[in-house]
């Protein structure tokens, strides 16, 4: 199974790149289509000022129609598409799970299982 990658970061909602011990992740998650009109993309709501899209926005809007939902319903539907090489077998895989983000040692962070060992590995949250 060869995932879809992105072309550019306008059709994401979250993407990463990271080297995790002797492993790397790199993980992207798509925005999705409209559940209304079926024709714009959700994303969060352009700032009227800059044209940039507003960081701490919480809910995602239709470009189309204007539909919007609240942003934790919306990403806990999304689908997060992960390329990995495991920090403890090194096994290089794809893989897809659920873009739901789990509280672990107080970070917010996605966690999937290598396929070949099945150990958890986790991307967590970056915090500033």
């Amino acid at each position: 199974m060869a995932l879809k990658k992105p072309e550019s970061m306008e059709e994401c909602v979250y993407y990463t790149k990271r080297s995790i011990d002797k492993g790397n992740v790199t993980a992207w998650v798509f925005k999705e289509k409209c559940e209304k009109c079926g024709k714009g993309l959700m994303s969060k709501p352009k700032d009227p000022k800059t044209g940039k899209p507003k960081i701490r926005a919480t809910e995602y809007v239709c470009e189309e129609c204007g539909f919007s939902i609240p942003k934790k319903e919306y990403e806990e539907s999304l689908t997060a598409n992960i390329e990995y090489t495991c920090p403890y077998c090194s096994y290089s895989g794809e893989k897809q799970v659920p873009f739901k983000r789990k509280k672990i040692k107080g970070a917010d962070a996605l966690v999937f299982e290598c396929d070949n060992c099945g150990k958890k590995i986790l991307i967590t949250k970056k915090m500033k």
